[in-house]
């Protein structure tokens, strides 16, 4: 299969949006707007889709910024010293009107603080965080040119896991043929429910359950289930608490997964 690019990525992305609004979009009493991080996104993205911006009932395709009409210029170099900076978006973050549920996707850790922006002038309406892998991203906030830790205790602890889907995979050798056992599985979420560890049987396409919660476990403590189920089946020996620590170290969680004072428990729950 040849590799995808971004803007086939950023389609597909809205297709599967569209169709998840269009679920819940009225045209008299839900709108609903699916959001590109700009507005040379939105423009390739309603290209793509039949030329136009409203391509259901009661759903808009836009943007989180949205520049003056009268600004003509191509390049904005205030906006990237604002970028770089983590200056915020200069109020180019605008609400639309009568908007009741805005669905945010192919958004970076970079571009993350214009949700912000956007929760703070719309309060009442409800935020979709679509596929935006906010795991991987979160691992960016603190680096140069990125969002400050911080961002994670203020805004992204808040955002609940609705469907949540994680796969790992995993590697563990043994005095004792076959000498590596190769595993994985995944942490599995569909709202209400609990959070899911599953074992992956074999193939990849099944899964047993190992154990659930209704809080969130770090994935430190998601490989370990993993293993003691593996333990109990005999797959894998016990090898102790001295042999175990050596394994996986004195710090199994990232450090959002850690407990922060200032942060949100929606994140886990």
């Amino acid at each position: 299969m040849d590799d995808l690019g971004a803007y086939q990525v950023a389609q597909a992305n809205l297709n599967l949006a569209m169709e998840f609004a269009r679920k819940f979009a009225n045209l008299d009493t839900f709108k609903v707007a699916i959001l590109l991080p700009d507005e040379a996104e939105k423009n390739i993205a309603v290209e793509n889709s039949g030329g136009t911006d409203k391509p259901y009932p009661g759903i808009t395709i836009s943007s989180l910024r949205s520049s003056d009409p009268d600004d003509k210029r191509i390049f904005k170099p205030e906006q990237l010293f604002l970028n770089l900076i983590g200056g915020g978006s200069g109020g180019l973050v605008k609400p639309l009107p009568n908007t009741k549920m805005y669905i945010i996707i192919v958004a970076s850790a970079q571009e993350l603080p214009d949700v912000e922006e956007l929760n703070i002038a719309d309060p009442d309406a409800i935020i979709v965080f679509y596929n935006l892998k906010l795991d991987i991203l979160r691992g960016d906030l603190g680096a140069p040119a990125f969002p400050a830790k911080d961002f994670h205790d203020r805004f992204l602890s808040r955002v609940k896991p609705v469907y949540y889907l994680r796969t790992r995979q995993y590697s563990r050798n043994t005095p004792n043929p076959p000498f590596m056992v190769n595993f994985q599985g995944c942490l599995f979420r569909s709202y209400p429910g609990e959070f899911q560890t599953l074992l992956d049987t074999g193939d990849g396409r099944a899964y047993r359950r190992v154990s659930g919660s209704k809080i969130r476990p770090p994935l430190g403590s998601f490989k370990e289930e993993l293993t003691q189920n593996l333990q109990l089946e005999g797959v894998i020996k016990d090898e102790g608490k001295f042999l175990g620590f050596l394994r996986t170290g004195y710090k199994t969680t990232t450090w959002w997964e850690e407990e922060r004072v200032e942060a949100d428990d929606g994140w886990r729950s």
